[in-house]
């Protein structure tokens, strides 16, 4: 069952000051960043040409990912703390729990796009507390009820809202934007409580849309139903028809399973044979993603116009893990019938 601990809820509603907050804050932006490598994984498992629709509506949820971490951070800098994306924890491991003691029966792993992967991993990381239904051709079920990422947030959300103080005091100057990326009214500095729970409310909707609406405030149906509508294999669209407003009636989400690289279930370099070309190609990962870490770093931690650096480490990652894809992993030199998956560890960089 998918839920947070409910002492990191609790520890919010108490919070008396802005640094209170400090340490579950931190907490979320390790949960936003957890979720990019499962997603990431799958998606460069979709190989070139193939499953394009799939592939877009993946990579816009990982898009937004990057922007709930950001968002994360400035809320971290608004509270006069500074975001730990190099603490030797901050990169959780492939398979387990994700931060915040979320889902004690949900492993989350890094594995190559499938159908059941949609509905079994992703729908439960993003499922709202009280998951609108809408009919499809054949009659979809009521999912189950949870608490959610969204729980964890709301709480948030009020413990800001009741802090003595409108203004927080972070130095706005450590604010990160980036219009070249993200839209003024999705990334935006936050200096007060009401920013502060603007903010929030972005990543919630966002991630599971609002109690009323699939639809997050920028008009996209929210993660929770982009990953519902590939699993069932049809968009979801508005139905003035349908009791709810939606049904799974849109354009198809065609799947080929041809279409998919059969990569390593949570690739282990060590698992490599270290002169292997597929080892070469996971550790040339390893290092752009260890760039990137500490690119968003030095971004968040004083220099936010480092961000389009940082942000084109990120396209080099994209780049790195297409072609890792393709590599097949050899046994005494005999194909095993899979290919090499990403490895989302940090390595030595040669500067």
């Amino acid at each position: 069952m998918l839920r947070i601990d409910r002492a990191a809820v609790e520890e919010l509603s108490r919070a008396q000051q802005p640094a209170d907050l400090v340490p579950r804050v931190q907490d979320a932006v390790r949960l936003e960043f957890a979720t990019i490598p499962p997603y990431l994984t799958a998606m460069l498992s979709l190989k070139p040409g193939r499953n394009r629709d799939i592939w877009w509506a993946v990579h816009d949820v990982v898009v937004d990912e990057m922007l709930h971490l950001l968002i994360g951070c400035n809320l971290l800098n608004a509270l006069g703390s500074r975001p730990a994306l190099d603490a030797a924890d901050f990169v959780p491991d492939y398979p387990g729990p994700l931060p915040l003691g979320i889902g004690e029966d949900l492993v989350v792993g890094l594995e190559p796009f499938s159908l059941g992967l949609m509905e079994s991993v992703f729908m439960r990381i993003e499922e709202p507390e009280n998951p609108l239904t809408f009919r499809q051709a054949d009659g979809a079920g009521a999912p189950p009820e949870f608490a959610t990422i969204g729980e964890f947030y709301r709480t948030l959300s009020d413990a800001l809202l009741a802090l003595p103080q409108a203004v927080l005091p972070g130095d706005v100057r450590r604010q990160v934007v980036a219009p070249a990326w993200f839209g003024p009214d999705r990334l935006f500095p936050i200096t007060t409580t009401k920013d502060a729970a603007r903010a929030i409310g972005l990543i919630v909707a966002e991630g599971e849309g609002t109690p009323d609406s699939p639809v997050d405030p920028d008009g996209d149906i929210a993660h929770y139903y982009r990953f519902a509508a590939i699993a069932k294999g049809r968009r979801l669209v508005r139905d003035p028809s349908a009791p709810a407003g939606f049904s799974y009636s849109g354009a198809p989400y065609p799947f080929d399973a041809d279409g998919v690289w059969p990569l390593t279930p949570n690739q282990r370099a060590a698992d490599l044979d270290p002169e292997s070309e597929a080892w070469r190609r996971v550790h040339q990962f390893r290092v752009t993603f260890t760039r990137l870490l500490d690119g968003l770093q030095r971004c968040v931690d004083g220099d936010p116009g480092h961000l389009d650096a940082a942000m084109g480490v990120m396209f080099e990652l994209k780049l790195a893990g297409q072609m890792l894809a393709t590599m097949p992993v050899l046994a005494a030199g005999v194909p095993t019938g899979r290919h090499a998956g990403p490895v989302f560890t940090r390595a030595p960089v040669n500067l």
